[in-house]
């Protein structure tokens, strides 16, 4: 059987990021990002196909559109549902990071939440290719301390957005084009 390489999404986690830290307000919809694209991504990087599994609190309601988006851009949606004081979608991402310790498949997960740090360690100790794709001054910086993870920003390196965000990041001065500013 053909390694795959797993991309895990936190779909709450981008979008409260997007919205609450660099918008400052809801996104619009073609602010959002093009999910295809990760799965896109992943797979040029890692040269494997790479199957996406989009995780989502569905306590309140099933957002039909878009899981069925989801399922016409390659992702199995997760719905999850469960009480509102547990985060349902990190206890199944967490799960799911643990399930995947025993196969050999690559991993990269789509989130800034520090608390899959732990899981991410024990499976970037193996061989495996591990990665975590976000707004890099975003991550949890408890993620760098993992050796092994290779780490891609959604918007820089995965392109996955159709117009730049307005983010203040930090350029490496060989990329660095004062045409940017003088505008």
């Amino acid at each position: 059987m053909e390694r795959s390489s797993w991309v895990l999404v936190d779909g709450e986690n981008i979008d409260a990021t997007l919205g609450g830290s660099i918008l400052g307000r809801r996104p619009l919809p073609e602010e959002r990002p093009r999910w295809d694209r990760l799965l896109a991504f992943v797979s040029d990087r890692w040269g494997r196909p790479a199957k996406g599994l989009f995780f989502l609190n569905a306590s309140s309601h099933l957002p039909m559109p878009f899981v069925q988006a989801l399922l016409a851009l390659g992702y199995q949606p997760v719905p999850l549902s469960g009480p509102a004081d547990e985060k349902i979608v990190d206890i199944a991402i967490q799960r799911t990071l643990r399930a995947l310790v025993d196969r050999d498949d690559d991993v990269a997960l789509v989130s800034h939440d520090r608390d899959f740090a732990e899981d991410l360690a024990r499976l970037a100790t193996d061989g495996r290719r591990v990665g975590v794709i976000a707004f890099h001054e975003f991550r949890s910086t408890e993620f760098t301390g993992i050796p092994g993870v290779e780490f891609f920003d959604i918007e820089y390196d995965a392109e996955a957005f159709d117009a730049p965000l307005p983010r203040v990041r930090v350029i490496p001065i060989e990329q660095f084009d004062p045409s940017d500013f003088l505008r």
